[in-house]
């Protein structure tokens, strides 16, 4: 019981003192990946960490078809969009693709593939609407998840 106690009385100290390193040991020795100097952070970025809006339900200001998402079923609206998504943009090109879909409200990364994402927080829900078209493939792959707190 004794050694138990001594224990944990060592951690708390360990604790207590950073663990015998201080913060600015930490910054030089490139270990830390953390600012030493607290507040000196630079803000995020205002583009692509930007909150988006909503998408209406049914068609967006670029023409795509959202239908009707905020009451569906992920598990059966999901399979819709993507169906919707690969009817739109069958046969055309990959920088067509993108401008379309950034006209409906999506922000693209082009690398390696063309990852294009729409994320939301509605309530207590995050929504986010995705298409991907990789390399070599001709049908881009979309989908829909809603992920809500509290869920079991």
């Amino acid at each position: 019981m004794r050694v138990l106690i001594f224990a944990a009385l060592v951690a708390l100290a360990a604790c207590a003192t950073g663990g015998g390193e201080s913060s600015s040991d930490q910054g030089r020795n490139g270990d830390f990946p953390f600012p030493v100097e607290r507040g000196s952070a630079l803000p995020p970025p205002t583009g692509a960490g930007a909150s988006q809006s909503a998408p209406p339900q049914g068609a967006g200001a670029g023409g795509l078809d959202f239908g009707q998402w905020r009451a569906a079923d992920p598990v059966v609206y999901a399979p819709a969009f993507q169906t919707r998504v690969r009817e739109r943009f069958a046969g055309r090109d990959r920088a067509a693709i993108k401008t379309d879909l950034e006209a409906n409200g999506f922000r693209c990364e082009d690398g390696d593939r063309l990852d294009c994402r729409i994320e939301i927080m509605e309530q207590q829900c995050a929504v986010d609407w995705y298409v991907v078209l990789e390399r070599n493939r001709a049908e881009p792959i979309a989908g829909f998840d809603r992920m809500c707190l509290g869920a079991r």
